[in-house]
């Protein structure tokens, strides 16, 4: 498959890595109020992939939550299991690695995991997904020995869907609006560049992002580009996959159906040189 998956930055990614966006964002998602003077660390994963996204923004506020922040347009039902691993890396990135050989206890910021989902498919405002759902047998022995579960929150930002949360954070607003208007001009006819350039245009004329669409248009373009095409980079995976495994079972049928045809002619075969099953003349 020619199709290139090397992570280029988004929007998204771009748009949420300053500490003073992810505070506004972090205070509207968990209903806080931590100001400007509130330590803010960004610390996102690097180069790292798991089924070909990166890790989209990881950042540790007021020392004590270290949040995990993913952007998707379509749900992956496995987002706990990929958190678990994100985790793990961030915390190995953030603590000591000699921290775990004390006998003392080493504290740790408490971990947040969030996903902001803004696909065209119907989804509930807010949704959580649970790892202990992927568990092949129950947890019923928590007593017995020690267990692990991790939660991931869903909140679906598309416009309707949580307005009053929106209203609280500029940035995440005018980012739901911008996406809206390129989904609005493909609708309309447009080609995917075409609806792009248009919601700019129509981003500058209404301020959105403050100065940030004028002063980056080239730049938002590259990256709305590689934003959409992730998704229908994502489609034509599955796509090739399902193709792939129909493939497979068409060359598993065709051969038992070889197989079926050549056992017939074997019993045939076998039957015809049987006396027993020689023709008889039938006479009254």
């Amino acid at each position: 498959m020619s199709t290139n998956r090397e992570y280029k930055a988004t929007l998204f990614s771009e748009l949420f890595s300053v500490p003073s966006t992810l505070r506004e964002l972090y205070n509207t998602l968990a209903n806080t109020n931590y100001g400007d003077d509130t330590a803010v660390e960004i610390n996102t994963l690097e180069n790292v992939f798991f089924n070909d996204l990166k890790n989209d923004v990881s950042f540790t506020i007021d020392g004590k939550y270290v949040v995990l922040l993913e952007h998707q347009s379509t749900i992956n039902a496995n987002m706990p299991l990929r958190c678990l691993m994100y985790i793990a890396r961030v915390y190995e990135k953030i603590t000591d690695d000699r921290a775990i050989y004390h006998e003392k206890l080493k504290k740790i910021p408490t971990p947040e995991f969030i996903v902001l989902y803004n696909g065209e498919k119907p989804f509930p405002a807010e949704a959580m997904l649970h790892l202990s759902d992927a568990y092949i047998a129950s947890s019923e022995s928590i007593n017995s020995f020690g267990s692990l579960d991790l939660s991931v929150r869903v909140v679906n930002i598309n416009p309707g869907q949580n307005d009053e949360l929106l209203q609280k954070s500029e940035t995440l607003s005018d980012y739901t609006t911008f996406v809206e208007y390129v989904r609005r001009n493909k609708r309309n006819g447009s080609n995917l560049r075409e609806a792009i350039n248009e919601a700019i245009n129509m981003g500058i004329t209404q301020g959105l992002f403050g100065s940030f669409l004028t002063e980056q248009a080239t730049e938002v373009s590259s990256m709305l580009m590689t934003e959409f095409n992730i998704d229908i980079a994502k489609e034509v995976w599955q796509q090739e996959a399902y193709d792939e495994a129909c493939e497979k079972w068409q060359g598993v049928v065709a051969e038992q159906a070889a197989e079926i045809e050549k056992l017939r002619a074997e019993i045939e075969l076998l039957q015809k040189n049987d006396p027993r099953h020689e023709p008889t003349d039938d006479h009254d």
